[in-house]
């Protein structure tokens, strides 16, 4: 028995197996089988893995952002690196969609359309809609701005003092407010208080006390009706900051310049959500966002400034004049506008709000910065 298994015979191959070489192939069996099995294991943990990746990019947020500026204006470019900045530092997270030049709801429309879903952010003009924002609309009062990113300042520090409930409906993100607004005409140059009278400017919110205090006619429609509002004569001009002569190419259709920055308005800008849709984000999302918010605030205010300059030099080379105003002239025309900030601080003091502290407060915190 001992001589059988010591030796098997193969009736092929005549050839002897030998003891040892046959019981370790049989202990091999176990060895094979658990190493097969934890490559099955890790081939499902992959694809485990891939599922959930796939799941979680399924599962994104997205979002839509309406804003009027055209595609190639330096605010909508803002809009875009925004965008592309909230992904990033999500990590993918949150998607989003950017439609400009009122491709998802026009420039009067776009706050309410946020308010109402039908976009989930949203980037515009407050005084587009008018008499809605009484607290905020005092930053477009004829207070002399110098700059894009001072008049931003304001706004955003008049938000932060009063947390108007004007704007309870949305989630703001930011503000923002270019730079000095001027007074811009076509065929006709005003040096003069008394040119004003009987002419036609396009404006919106407080440009239009600005221009009926000056002896003009306002004309309340949204900047882009302005361009062909004006080439079709229909209006004389516009008041408005250098940077949309060539953002808005204003400069094709205007002639002179009226540097008044004694009189200079800004206009508000809003960037804001849907209160739901922000609401239902993730805490640490809206960490991010805020970042962003911060960073990006900043950089709309010196945009607005880069973008007056270009304005400006664009204009010139389409042979546009600036007109400057002497020192009596200018004081003549801050006269000529001083009640209308009087008779705001009154406005809001009738709805309820303190209209003094609202107002001392905006020209404060200007006064401080340049």
């Amino acid at each position: 028995m001992l001589k059988v298994l010591k030796t098997f015979q193969c009736k092929k191959c005549k050839k002897g197996i030998d003891q040892s070489s046959f019981f370790t192939r049989k202990e091999e069996v176990p060895v094979m089988k658990k190493a097969y099995l934890a490559l099955m294991a890790v081939c499902m943990g992959l694809a485990f893995v891939a599922l959930v990746t796939v799941k979680a990019q399924a599962a994104s947020i997205k979002l839509t952002y309406s804003n009027f500026f055209p595609a190639a204006h330096i605010q909508s470019q803002l809009v875009d690196s925004w965008c592309r900045e909230v992904e990033t530092r999500t990590k993918g997270r949150v998607n989003i969609k950017h439609y400009p030049g009122q491709t998802l709801t026009k420039a009067g429309e776009c706050y309410e359309g946020v308010v109402k879903g039908r976009s989930d952010l949203g980037l515009s003009v407050l005084s587009y809609t008018q008499d809605r924002f009484p607290v905020m609309g005092t930053v477009d009062l004829p207070l002399g701005y110098t700059s894009g990113k001072v008049a931003t300042a304001v706004a955003n520090e008049l938000y932060r003092k009063f947390r108007p409930k004007e704007l309870n409906d949305s989630k703001v993100m930011y503000l923002h407010a270019h730079g000095p607004a001027l007074v811009n005409t076509r065929g006709k140059a005003v040096r003069r208080l008394e040119d004003m009278k009987g002419l036609r400017f396009r404006t919106t919110g407080a440009a239009a006390l600005i221009v009926k205090a000056m002896g003009g006619i306002p004309v309340s429609v949204p900047m882009p009706e302005c361009y062909e509002l004006i080439k079709s004569g229909k209006a004389n001009g516009s008041t408005h900051p250098a940077e949309s002569h060539k953002g808005w190419k204003l400069a094709e259709v205007e002639n002179y310049v009226t540097a008044a920055y004694c009189i200079s308005y800004t206009t508000t800008f809003f960037v804001i959500m849907n209160k739901d849709k922000w609401n239902a984000l993730p805490q640490d999302i809206k960490v991010i966002i805020e970042q962003i918010n911060n960073e990006w605030l900043l950089q709309h205010g010196e945009a607005w400034d880069t973008s007056d300059t270009e304005g400006m030099q664009f204009f010139q080379a389409h042979g546009g004049q600036i007109i400057g105003l002497d020192r009596n002239e200018a004081d003549r025309w801050k006269m000529a506008v001083a009640p209308i900030i009087d008779d705001y601080m009154t406005s809001l003091n009738e709805r309820g709000l303190n209209g003094r502290e609202i107002v001392d407060f905006t020209i404060k915190t200007l006064n401080s910065m340049q």
